[in-house]
């Protein structure tokens, strides 16, 4: 960092990677995927699951309901292969635009992307609507019960 920029102008305009991280360790991370930009999912990373999706090329996460660092496609196959990563403006959030592998599914629910709803309101009624995005592999038979 030069000595004539703060650190919030480094962050902001500078070239030096400076991950801001909330008070709990993390910053929201956007996945899409590569190509069509189609959105497939959003998670959260802390500094390992940065460094590791830096140092292997494969996405990986902090999973906040189980305290620990998830390789994505670990137990499935359905690795995200990093393409291209970008970090917005203030340094708090990433978009990562991937390319599946294994079934070609992002989602734990075996759907190509974590996106297969549509929020629809008609006269007055708010509801969910499926957009055809169908189950690319059996969830049960992967992940068990």
């Amino acid at each position: 960092m030069s000595q004539d920029k703060s650190i919030a102008e480094e962050r902001e305009t500078g070239l030096q990677l400076m991950p801001k991280f909330d008070d709990k360790g993390l910053i929201t991370a956007v996945v899409s995927k590569a190509g069509d930009g189609a959105p497939l999912m959003v998670a959260h990373m802390n500094r390992e699951a940065l460094d590791l999706s830096l140092e292997t090329g494969e996405a990986h996460f902090y999973s906040r309901s189980r305290a620990e660092i998830w390789h994505k496609g670990g137990t499935s196959g359905n690795v995200l292969k990093i393409c291209d990563i970008w970090v917005d403006c203030d340094q708090d959030a990433v978009w990562m635009s991937v390319e599946p592998k294994g079934h070609g599914a992002a989602c734990h629910t075996g759907r190509e992307t974590c996106f297969f709803r549509r929020i629809k309101t008609d006269d007055g009624l708010t509801k969910l609507e499926m957009t055809g995005h169908s189950p690319l592999f059996d969830p049960k038979s992967v992940y068990g019960s």
